[in-house]
């Protein structure tokens, strides 16, 4: 029998961190909440980081998930703001650690190909996958949508590491 597994799923931003929680168990998917952390862009960046670790902090404890799994940054051709991005990575990845938490890192390639089928998919096809994998999320393209597809990629990690481990035993 599959264990049921929660997953906080994060796409790193300073101005819209997409998060999003689900259950699985086994090829099982279960949507609980979606969302998008929105720091105030006129704040110092050192409040905006303070803001973002204390609100996935504060999702961690209400959703009590047990894995989380992060975007991972890709290089951008502004380079300041490859730095910013670094920085909500880095946010998400210790609050995650700081509670805890198993984390999975996964690149925008790998996510989509894992709920899409193709690395190459638009954030359209992104959120059309997530409302059918999990029927009545009402979740729409955007960070959010992304959020949910990097926990389900890390899902799928988990399972088939499960499986393999149950083979071997």
């Amino acid at each position: 029998m599959a264990k049921q597994i929660r997953i906080l799923g994060l796409d790193p931003s300073l101005v819209a961190c997409g998060w999003g929680v689900i259950e699985c168990e086994g090829t099982k998917l279960r949507h609980i909440s979606h969302g998008v952390i929105r720091p105030n862009p006129k704040m110092d960046l050192h409040l905006r980081l303070r803001e973002l670790f204390e609100t996935i902090t504060d999702l961690i404890r209400l959703h009590d998930p047990v894995e989380a799994a992060v975007e991972e940054a890709f290089m951008k051709n502004n380079a300041a703001s490859a730095i910013k991005l670094g920085h909500a990575r880095a946010v998400c990845l210790l609050s995650a650690s700081l509670a805890g938490l198993g984390v999975g890192e996964y690149s925008p390639r790998s996510v989509k190909k894992s709920v899409v089928g193709t690395g190459t998919a638009d954030k359209t096809q992104v959120a059309h996958m997530m409302n059918v994998l999990m029927p009545g999320c009402g979740v729409k393209a955007g960070d959010a949508s992304d959020a949910l597809a990097i926990a389900i990629c890390h899902g799928h990690r988990v399972a088939v590491s499960n499986i393999k481990l149950r083979v071997l035993s």
